[in-house]
């Protein structure tokens, strides 16, 4: 698909974008669009920091390998809550996450984010389609984003495609940390992510869950800081797939392989619930 850009001189404001969100409940269509977003994004060193703390990054002159994400949050929202996009924000299900650190991370302060939706593909519950963004500066690409969103009650011709299942490797425990009821509440400060799914169980109940869940990207960057000594500074990618929510509060406990280039990990709750896996590799 090709796509068409539009280049924007600032992103929309994120309390319009949460108007714009509750006013649209129904599904419009079957067809994605085909513009993307671009716009020059400033590091806001003072988010960066409460972000590091909320995520358990230490100090550091790399960027944490998630931050990007945080940075163009307020872009993807405004392609996803724009009049050609045929589904509702609000209900979209995250399934999985793979990022791609191309380059390091390091003596930022300006750099130009780019969003665009793709390949729409039938789910046994509904329809999924990849969240892509990018990230560059003046000396070429940098960092990129895959996010696999599903919208349930989408119907769509054809089969779902199936999921690739990789061997496990032998892990030990990494790390653990408790996840308490305001967990959803400070990440949603430092990310903009304010989904009442994450905020308070009063709120979660209204979208059919018994209570708050946690960010599926706090579960992620908590675990990459947990992981942070056996990272690379670029030149990797880390994929995971988002399983069982965390309701909160919650205890979990990182198990990973040791060592090497490639690497697996796992995030697991109580009696081995599983929340998320994955796995980290160089970029091919």
């Amino acid at each position: 698909m090709s796509v068409h850009w539009q280049d924007l001189d600032r992103v929309a404001s994120l309390s319009g974008l949460y108007t714009r969100a509750a006013l649209r409940r129904k599904v419009s269509g079957q067809q994605l669009p085909d513009t993307g977003l671009r716009a020059w994004l400033t590091v806001d060193n003072q988010n960066l920091a409460a972000y590091r703390q909320v995520c358990g990054f230490g100090e550091s002159g790399l960027l944490p390998p998630t931050y990007p994400h945080v940075m163009a949050f307020a872009l993807q929202m405004q392609l996803l809550t724009g009049h050609d996009f045929p589904f509702p924000l609000l209900g979209l299900v995250h399934l999985s996450n793979r990022l791609r650190v191309l380059r390091p991370l390091g003596g930022l302060s300006r750099v130009r984010a780019s969003v665009h939706v793709e390949n729409l593909q039938p789910h046994e519950k509904g329809a999924t389609f990849n969240l892509v963004t990018q990230v560059e500066d003046a000396l070429g690409p940098l960092w990129e984003e895959h996010s696999v969103m599903l919208c349930k009650g989408v119907k769509l011709e054809g089969s779902p495609p199936g999921e690739l299942q990789s061997a496990t490797a032998p892990m030990i425990e990494q790390a653990r940390w408790y996840a308490g009821n305001d967990c959803g509440r400070k990440y949603a400060k430092v990310s903009g992510d304010y989904n009442p799914i994450h905020l308070s169980a009063a709120s979660a109940k209204l979208f059919g869950f018994p209570t708050a869940i946690a960010h599926g990207m706090w579960s992620k960057a908590r675990s990459l800081a947990a992981l942070r000594e056996q990272l690379p500074a670029a030149n990797f990618e880390v994929q995971a797939q988002f399983r069982k929510p965390v309701r909160l509060p919650s205890e979990l406990v990182l198990w990973a392989s040791t060592g090497g280039s490639s690497g697996q990990f796992e995030l697991k709750g109580k009696s081995d619930l599983l929340h998320m896996e994955g796995h980290w590799s160089p970029v091919a």
